[in-house]
């Protein structure tokens, strides 16, 4: 909103014209708004300062919150017990599927692309897929609380990978680099007008501005830490899966090495939901069994005993 050059001039021409004249016409408002922007003392670089402070944290905030949902699919796939169990599974039906082939039926492990493909491999009657299998198996042997509604999804969330599938580690460094150059220029922004302004005028400026260029600093520099340990665990996460930079990448991509495990854990969660669904019903009929059987056990008849005491027999003599 503050005027252009041109238009100050205008206004001000017209101030110094109408200063002595009686029947001159006043400044309306906008103009009068304008004129009165322009009467703030180092104006532009207090504007500067403000607008950068009120984006800052919007900025920072979606940086951190990128940065903890790849860090914490990564630490899962890393050290999640379920992402053990279920590669282990896949694995062992996998060799034993191949039992009769002896280049493949003893394999150390396989590659990732092998998972999304699981859900293709149907039993001989057509009924379920390897995919299926492996969720009811690991569903019935190794989660206790499978079947009841406390039972939680351990893989990571289709919706966390997809995103970590869409994130690259240069728009990070790239943002924070900004956030930087920004700040940096709202630091010698606010020493400027702290040098050029007069006491009376100086406060509240000075005081906000100084406690929000020590927070932010740190905030920053906090980030710039967590992306270099979030790169390196990720990094360490490739290598441990064995996975490859494609063609032109200097290094393995999220999109390259995610993708993947969004499309299995995408289609593991529709099973798993299915299996859960089955394994709640059964457990329902279960309990019915057991209610009906208990209902039965309890529900027999009273019979009166025969009235052989002295009490009966006087009784009968009356």
């Amino acid at each position: 909103m503050r005027a252009q050059n041109d238009e100050m001039d205008g206004i001000k021409k017209h101030i110094k014209s109408s200063k002595d004249k009686e029947d001159a016409k006043p400044l309306d408002k906008p103009e009068q708004f304008l004129f009165q922007l322009s009467q703030i003392p180092n104006f532009c670089e207090r504007v500067f300062c403000i607008l950068f402070q009120s984006t800052f944290h919007e900025c920072i905030t979606s940086i951190v919150r990128k940065l903890e949902i790849l860090e914490r699919v990564c630490k899962t796939l890393q050290s999640g017990t379920c992402v053990s169990q279920v590669l282990g599974l896949v694995l062992a039906f996998g060799n034993f599927m191949n039992g009769g082939n002896r280049s493949r039926g003893q394999a150390d492990g396989f590659t990732l692309d092998i998972l999304p493909k699981l859900k293709d491999v149907k039993s001989s009657d057509n009924s379920q897929s390897l995919l299926s299998y492996v969720v009811a198996y690991y569903l019935r042997h190794f989660d206790e609380d499978a079947g009841r509604e406390t039972c939680v999804y351990s893989l990571p969330e289709p919706q966390d990978l997809f995103q970590a599938s869409q994130m690259k580690f240069e728009d990070f460094e790239r943002d924070l680099r900004k956030l930087r150059k920004d700040l940096n220029a709202c630091s010698a922004q606010t020493e400027n007008v702290c040098k050029f302004s007069s006491e009376d005028i100086l406060q509240p400026f000075k005081g906000k501005m100084e406690e929000f260029l020590g927070q932010a600093t740190t905030e920053l520099e906090t980030q710039e830490k967590q992306l270099a340990d979030t790169h390196k665990i990720f990094l360490e996460l490739s290598v441990s899966f064995s996975v490859k930079p494609k063609a032109g990448e200097k290094e393995v991509s999220p999109n390259t090495f995610f993708s993947i495990w969004h499309e299995f854990s995408t289609d593991f969660k529709d099973q798993w939901k299915k299996q859960n669904k089955l394994m709640l019903q059964e457990r329902v009929k279960l309990a019915e069994e057991c209610f009906k059987q208990a209902k039965e056990k309890a529900s027999y008849n009273v019979k009166p005993k025969h009235a052989t005491g002295i009490k009966a027999k006087l009784g009968q003599k009356i």
